[in-house]
């Protein structure tokens, strides 16, 4: 996005029209989201007021709201000034996280645990904020996907809009693979072979307090998730799940339906072992959440090229293998 008049920080000017010529990192984008953008912190009513009213103009003439932004556009934003509440949060602070690959069209990432990707819903910020205040200069950055707050592993962020459309087409035809690591307790039957596909339909709800759950139903989304068991470890699974869909709390949600919740899952778990697992000194000891997107495949939005991105198991999920290990004897674990 280049400048013609003085624009903000954010974008767009709060006391003056704005003429925001359309690059090739906005080039595709719908113009409501676009405004969004530029207007940070604006309602979404207010975006939607003026454009309907007319006050925002590309090249000149009315748009609606699906309009879709060519390279070379120029936008007509109105004057816009929004209110300071009192006690607002301050700016995401600038943070760097592990960079797993990195070239000019894409970032992929080891997101920590604990840490949520986007700020809402009671967060300020997440990493996209916070890598968006370590790179002021970027252009664009923005989320191709999400991953759960208490879920680690690769994550990758779009630095051209090109980009973001041609991964989210992928996405959409299932021409990602995106593999988990996860370590569940129950039993695996016999009769499951190592591989085991899950087609749960999945409802989100929200529970009296108003927090976001998800729940097996026949009218709900239509979900696929395939579970590779790779070790045994006494009542303890280490599995690969294959997401073939993506939808909210999936893997947590199909593993809880067969009876085999996630180790520290403070939503979908068994809440009695989770508080065994993180007391002090306790081994094994957890105290997160056992579910790591270990690698994602994809092929580059440019060239085509396949890539692939794997991250680490983290060190307090190695340590709680290799404690489980250390408690079993050599009959009760099993390599598959």
């Amino acid at each position: 996005m280049n400048e013609l008049g003085k624009i903000s920080q954010n974008g767009a000017a709060a006391d003056r029209v704005s003429w925001l010529n359309v690059d090739d990192a906005s080039a595709g984008q719908r113009i409501d989201n676009f405004l969004l953008r530029v207007c940070k912190g604006v309602p979404k009513s207010h975006i939607y007021r003026i454009l309907r009213s007319g006050e925002v103009r590309v090249n000149k003439g009315r748009v609606d709201a699906s309009y879709r932004l060519e390279h070379g556009d120029t936008v007509r934003v109105p004057p816009i000034r929004v209110a300071q509440p009192a006690g607002s949060p301050v700016s995401a602070p600038a943070a760097t996280f592990p960079v797993l690959y990195e070239d000019d069209c894409l970032i992929a990432l080891d997101k920590p645990a604990g840490i949520a990707v986007h700020g809402g819903s009671g967060v300020s910020f997440g990493v996209i904020e916070q890598m968006r205040a370590a790179r002021p200069a970027a252009r664009m950055l923005e989320l191709v996907h999400r991953l759960d707050r208490e879920t680690s592993g690769v994550l990758l962020l779009a630095k051209k809009r090109a980009t973001l459309v041609g991964l989210h087409e992928q996405i959409r035809e299932g021409r990602l693979d995106k593999r988990y690591l996860a370590c569940a307790r129950g039993a695996w039957p016999a009769d499951w072979g190592v591989r085991r596909a899950v087609k749960a339909p999945l409802h989100k709800y929200l529970t009296a307090d108003g927090e976001r759950r998800v729940r097996v139903q026949p009218d709900g989304m239509a979900s696929h998730t395939v579970f590779n068991l790779r070790r045994r470890l006494g009542d303890y699974l280490l599995l690969e799940a294959e997401l073939k869909t993506g939808r909210t709390h999936q893997i947590r949600v199909h593993l809880a339906h067969l009876g085999l919740p996630i180790v520290g899952d403070d939503k979908y778990g068994d809440f009695s072992l989770n508080k065994d697992l993180a007391r002090p000194g306790a081994r094994p000891g957890l105290r997160r959440m056992f579910l790591h997107a270990w690698r994602l495949s994809i092929k580059h939005p440019t060239s085509g090229t396949p890539l692939a991105f794997e991250a680490p198991l983290p060190a307090e999920c190695g340590n709680f293998l290799q404690q489980l290990t250390d408690t079993l004897s050599a009959d009760d674990t099993q390599t598959v």
